[in-house]
């Protein structure tokens, strides 16, 4: 199980690689203050659905500076599915920012944009400051590992180190990418064989 004691070493070792201010940033992340910076995050979001973060974060900056001198980002992004989304989403952006605020349900609003499914609507929804966890492959078998789900998981060590569930999500997250814990082998073995704190980022 991940206790909170080996919680704070996974949280310490993506500190010592640098990573303390994704925590904070997490902590502190708050709804979209209007339409524009709604539809730029829908949009990193797409871009960073099925690819490499370092990939989508270049196409997302081609998308952006299409869109913003008013064209359309199917010359620049050669997914069709995910352009005509992206040029739907920018195109109606006001209305799809008023739906998000008058929604009492704010992941499923998420979820009937464009190109966003399940678990990018968890996504997004984290970055709009929403306290939830976005079950992902590395927390699916963190979660799995101890018979539980990826929000419960989240939910325990929430109310035991005091952080949000979505920061939680973040630092399991994070050790998972960077290899500290190898989510994989935890599932399947245990603690001592998946804990590696000198490992490098890969």
């Amino acid at each position: 199980m991940i206790t909170l004691e080996r919680f704070k070493l996974l949280e310490a070792a993506i500190r010592a690689r640098g990573y303390g201010p994704t925590i904070e940033w997490t902590e502190s992340l708050a709804p979209p203050a209007g339409a524009d910076e709604f539809a730029e995050q829908t949009i990193y979001v797409i871009c960073n659905s099925g690819m490499a973060n370092t990939v989508a974060a270049v196409i997302y900056d081609r998308c952006m500076n299409a869109l913003r001198i008013g064209d359309s980002v199917t010359d620049v992004f050669r997914h069709p599915g995910k352009s005509l989304a992206i040029d739907a989403i920018w195109r109606e952006r006001e209305r799809h920012y008023a739906d998000y605020l008058a929604a009492d349900d704010k992941v499923s609003a998420l979820r009937s944009l464009p190109w966003i499914g399940d678990i990018t609507a968890l996504h997004l929804a984290k970055n709009f400051g929403a306290d939830v966890a976005k079950p992902d492959v590395h927390m699916e078998r963190l979660a799995r590992a101890e018979n539980t789900s990826t929000d419960e998981l989240c939910a325990r060590l929430s109310a035991a180190s005091g952080y949000r569930a979505a920061t939680v999500d973040t630092i399991l997250w994070r050790a998972c990418a960077l290899k500290v814990l190898n989510s994989a082998r935890y599932e399947t073995t245990d603690w001592d064989a998946a804990y590696s704190p000198g490992d490098s980022a890969s």
